[in-house]
């Protein structure tokens, strides 16, 4: 399936000033999901605690909650890519907005009957992660009908940016939500996003050109040949690898994070919150530089960069201290969240040109299912060491293997290339 571009602004002067922002359909897309992101993080704070303030929760009932969430990636996030790659992307996107909102919204109205449970709770975290699954399938696949394959790291730095942002307010609006509503009626924010992020889906007017595409073979034949793809691939797999390595390093030292702080660093619990809002601020960072770094330096040559200097900042962490002491996680966080999220950008970008479009759904899917799998072990592992050696020994292991995930793309190709490839190698050599 290819796409029908949409057309740029007849004046040369607003497309050179606003960028993609000049296309109406892309503003469209770029709209719902900020709005959505700034409802998703309201969610993150609010989901958990309808669980604790609500029903009484205890440790073991909030951590099934959390993995509720990310088992779908286990269990669908392959065959995904395959299933996805058969439908239009627009549609996946819009049910999956429309399911989701169904699913928060049942949670207060059963917490206003009275009749709320914890296995309702995990019900609604378990369902609304496999729509995560599939919405990120088709997401990724989408954007490439609506823009220019030039325009795709901005495109990417734009959405990521905004999404960034709205992270930074909804944590801060979640509190002030659940402490006027309530936890259980918090969530109708994101119910509202996700029907405004569908709304807008709908207005869009660029339609993909049909294509007949040969679908044959078995799911596991489709899983396996996106799989192969994915894996044998010279560039792609280092990349596969470090976003695995990275992210079992991050849910590492994340999954202890706030008692290191209050416990180990000394700060007082009050403070926790801003500090992590300070750290997302790392994510608009990221976003903005994506694109003129990668003008500058290429593509390549500037995410080498990037992971070699900037990843290494988060071995500040570790340091963190009451007082000024704080000021060492901030900056730690702060580098290592733009380091993730302008990779991120270059890397989806990376992806979406170089994959070939009838492979592109089951290769998205592969990708997301190998590093999201990395999650959970990444947490228990986090969580069995600060038992075993202590929170900040605990943070030293995990901040050092990030630092080392930021060399494994230099294990490849690409530590010779400016620019990474545009198109898979043919006869040994790259187009690019």
């Amino acid at each position: 399936m290819t796409a029908t571009l949409a057309p740029p602004s007849d004046d040369p002067q607003v497309r050179s000033r606003w960028g993609l922002f000049a296309q109406r359909d892309f503003r469209l897309l770029w709209a719902g999901q900020t709005v959505s992101r700034l409802g998703s993080s309201v969610t993150t704070v609010a989901l958990p605690l309808v669980a604790v303030l609500t029903l009484d929760a205890g440790p073991l009932a909030t951590g099934l909650l959390s993995a509720a969430i990310w088992l779908p990636w286990l269990l669908l996030g392959l065959p995904a890519g395959v299933w996805v790659g058969r439908v239009p992307r627009r549609s996946v996107m819009i049910g999956c907005n429309l399911g989701s909102a169904a699913l928060f919204a049942s949670v207060p109205v059963a917490g206003r009957l009275g009749v709320l449970t914890m296995a309702q709770l995990v019900a609604v975290a378990f369902l609304s992660g496999v729509c995560s699954v599939f919405f990120g399938a088709a997401d990724q696949a989408y954007l490439p009908e609506l823009v220019a394959r030039e325009d795709l790291i901005e495109g990417n730095a734009k959405l990521t940016g905004s999404g960034s942002a709205a992270e930074v307010a909804g944590r801060g609006l979640a509190g002030l939500i659940v402490q006027l509503m309530g936890a259980a009626a918090g969530l109708l924010v994101d119910v509202v996003s996700f029907l405004i992020a569908a709304g807008t889906l709908l207005r869009i007017r660029t339609r993909p050109e049909p294509v007949v595409r040969e679908q044959a073979g078995s799911m596991r034949g489709q899983v396996r040949e996106g799989l192969s793809f994915l894996l044998r691939d010279p560039y792609l797999r280092p990349f596969l690898c470090f976003g695995a390595a990275a992210n079992f390093a991050l849910m590492g030292y994340q999954s202890i994070l706030a008692l290191f702080l209050v416990r180990a660093a000394g700060i007082a619990p009050g403070w926790v919150g801003a500090l992590a809002s300070a750290a997302a601020v790392g994510g608009v960072l990221g976003s903005l530089a994506a694109r003129p770094l990668c003008r500058r330096l290429g593509t390549a040559r500037g995410t080498r960069i990037v992971l070699l200097t900037v990843t290494p900042f988060g071995l500040l962490m570790p340091l963190a201290g009451p007082g000024l002491g704080a000021a060492l996680y901030v900056v730690g966080s702060l580098a290592v969240v733009a380091v993730v999220v302008l990779c991120n950008i270059v890397l989806g970008s990376f992806r979406q040109t170089y994959t070939p479009p009838e492979l592109l759904t089951r290769v998205t899917a592969g990708s997301m299912f190998v590093v999201q799998a990395t999650i959970p072990l990444g947490a228990l592992t986090g969580g069995a060491l600060g038992e075993v050696i202590g929170l900040r020994a605990t943070m030293w292991v995990m901040t050092g293997l990030l630092a080392l995930a930021g060399a494994l793309p230099l294990l490849s190709p690409l530590r010779t290339l400016r620019e990474l490839p545009t198109a898979p190698p043919e006869n040994g050599k790259i187009i690019g």
